[in-house]
Order: structure tokens, then C-alpha cells, then sequence
């Protein structure tokens, strides 16, 4: 089965490099294992990001990776639902996922967690250590 996620931005960074210890969210992406959920605003944040930490040729690499997999779905948000107040540009990432319907957002960021407390709509979130090992399991219980 797979799951539907929204990556936050700053996950997605750490798991791009060969080098981190999260390049099996990245690779397994890659590699079909989920889908991922994004929105143009999320794809420009990513681009935008990525390009000033890394490089803009690797923006513009990861950026068309995403749009030409078979496991990315599209979502056009178009109703604001304003769930986290105290970093308001972190909302994307959240309409989003209540949108696409999606499992759970991957991130590291603690203005997400606000969303442990809103009963409806439920938005669940996991830290990007806990996604990786999550995915390592499920490709040791695949072998």
C-alpha cells in the first residue's frame, strides 16, 4: 500500500545529498515506495530553497525529478484552511495534505505541531528520522 505525504521543505533538503542519514526518503521516493503530495506553492518553495542551500542547477534537477515521477500527485489547494498562526507560510504544507487526503506531513518543524491539538481537520505529522526508519522497515519486511 502506499502512503500519501507532504514533505516540508526543510526534510526534503536533508534528504537529497547521497551523503545524510535521510537519503532514503529521497531515494525511495526515487524508488516508487510513496507518493508525494505537492502543490505549486511547495514546488517553489522547494526550488527557491534548495537553490539558495545547495545550488540552483540542483533546484531545477530536484524540482523536475518531482513533476516527471509517476508517484507525485498534483494538488491545486484551493480553500486556505490557516491551521498554524505562528509561521502562517507553513500552511501550504497543510492544506495540502488535507486536500490530497494524505497519510501525514514529514517535517522537523515545531510550528507543525500545533496540529496535534486540532481535532478537525485531522493532519497528522511525523519527524523525518521516524519516516526513514518507517520506510527501512518496510523494505526489510518487502525482502
Amino acid at each position: 500500500m502506499n502512503r500519501f505525504i507532504v514533505l516540508d521543505t526543510n526534510c526534503l533538503l536533508q534528504s537529497i545529498s547521497r551523503h545524510s542519514k535521510f537519503h532514503q526518503a529521497w531515494s525511495d521516493f526515487i524508488g516508487g515506495k510513496y507518493v508525494l503530495c505537492i502543490s505549486n506553492e511547495i514546488l517553489a518553495e522547494y526550488e527557491e530553497i534548495i537553490g539558495k542551500h545547495v545550488s540552483p542547477l540542483a533546484a531545477k534537477i530536484t524540482v523536475e525529478t518531482i513533476l516527471r515521477a509517476n508517484n507525485t500527485l498534483r494538488i491545486d489547494a484551493q480553500y486556505r484552511f490557516g491551521l498554524i498562526t505562528a509561521d502562517v507560510d507553513d500552511n501550504k504544507f497543510v492544506d495540502c495534505a488535507i486536500v490530497a487526503n494524505a497519510d501525514y506531513i514529514v517535517t522537523e518543524d515545531r510550528h507543525f505541531d500545533v496540529l496535534k491539538d486540532i481535532p478537525f481537520p485531522k493532519v497528522l505529522i511525523k519527524r523525518l528520522q521516524t519516516f526513514c526508519d518507517e520506510l527501512r522497515a518496510q523494505a526489510y519486511n518487502n525482502q
